[in-house]
């Protein structure tokens, strides 16, 4: 596991999107996440998701805009995160082979102790969720 020495971002941003959702749609999704939890894009570690989701250009935009890494996961990683996520979904599980993607990439993230502070949250194409690293 990755070592974060800067000790101001302890959260990932997870996202999940539908292909071709605009970027503008999951950018004000992911600035409605981060007022709810209360933090700036600046304690933001990385942007992750499901490996499917490497070319997904709404998905990288947010990073490019946030100026964050970002960082996939297989479906399998995403799937052992089941347990711990607030809202699986069998829809999604049906879809990409793990019961959620936002949830998921973003415990898988932070790490075995870490904790959910913003369950998925969901507009028209996207879902966002924040996890913090325990």
């Amino acid at each position: 596991m990755t070592t974060y020495a800067n000790s101001t971002r302890n959260y990932f941003l997870g996202l999940g999107c539908e292909r071709g959702t605009d970027w503008n749609e999951v950018c004000a999704l992911v600035e409605q996440a981060l007022g709810e939890v209360g933090i700036g894009s600046e304690q933001l570690l990385a942007v992750v998701s499901i490996d499917t989701r490497m070319d997904e250009p709404a998905i990288l935009e947010v990073a490019t805009h946030f100026r964050l890494p970002v960082r996939f996961f297989k479906a399998a990683a995403l799937e052992q995160e089941t347990p711990r996520l607030k809202n699986p979904s069998e829809l999604v599980f049906a879809h990409v082979g793990c019961h959620g993607v936002a949830e998921a990439a973003a415990l898988a993230a932070a790490g075995p102790d870490a904790e959910l502070v913003l369950p998925k949250m969901k507009s028209g194409s996207a879902t966002v969720a924040i996890a913090r690293i325990a």
